[in-house]
């Protein structure tokens, strides 16, 4: 059986714009062959959800969680295309899961493109200099990228590992919904309040993620 690399699956993603994990069992079901992963996604019925990415998303539900001991709770805003979707199961059960992720990982941004660029640089700078220290002179790009995305797997909601099956993040749970409801589906806001500290509020209103 052929290796599934990153880079297959990359390849697999841009091609269909299906999931990373759904990617990796197409490719894992037709011995790394891009052509017939493609063919067996679509015949699954989860392939080209990036079509729908530039559709409007207007309609929703907020997801929220209170925990337990009622000194942490959280809401996602999150919105699809069309009402009906918006109330079905799924859709409710991804908005509550987004919100218990919020109020467990306490991410800052809903995804890497909000996150501020003086920010982003300063990471990088701080992770270069680090790698020259260490005498990595040559590779230290390819160091410092990899420090980067650690980083937005951190503070971003959609690069987050979920926190149910660290094998897919986020993005991943996003992307398994708008090819199962067929519809444009976005993460637009996010809150998450703790008793005693200021709120960590997110008031963008995001993009097509799917």
């Amino acid at each position: 059986m052929a290796e599934v690399t990153p880079e297959l699956i990359a390849k697999l993603r841009a091609m269909t714009g299906a999931g990373m994990m759904d990617c990796k069992r197409a490719l894992e079901a037709n011995d790394g062959d891009l052509e017939k992963a493609a063919d067996w996604l679509r015949q699954k019925g989860i392939t080209k959800s990036g079509e729908r990415a530039g559709r409007v998303a207007a309609e929703g539900v907020i997801g929220t969680y209170v925990h337990h001991n009622h000194q942490v709770a959280s809401m996602v805003e999150l919105n699809s295309e069309s009402d009906f979707v918006a109330r079905t199961d799924e859709f409710k059960n991804l908005a509550r899961e987004l919100a218990i992720q919020v109020a467990g990982t306490a991410p800052l941004y809903v995804r890497r493109e909000e996150v501020p660029a003086a920010l982003v640089n300063r990471e990088r700078e701080v992770a270069l200099a680090q790698a020259m220290e260490q005498g990595k002179e040559t590779i230290a790009d390819k160091i410092a990228e990899g420090k980067l995305n650690s980083f937005y797997s951190e503070v971003c909601l959609m690069e987050q590992k979920w926190a149910k099956d660290d094998k897919k993040k986020i993005k991943d749970l996003v992307d398994e919904a708008t090819a199962q409801l067929k519809e444009n589906i976005v993460v637009s806001r996010m809150a998450r309040f703790k008793v005693g500290e200021s709120p960590v509020i997110d008031v963008t209103a995001g993009e097509g993620e799917a």
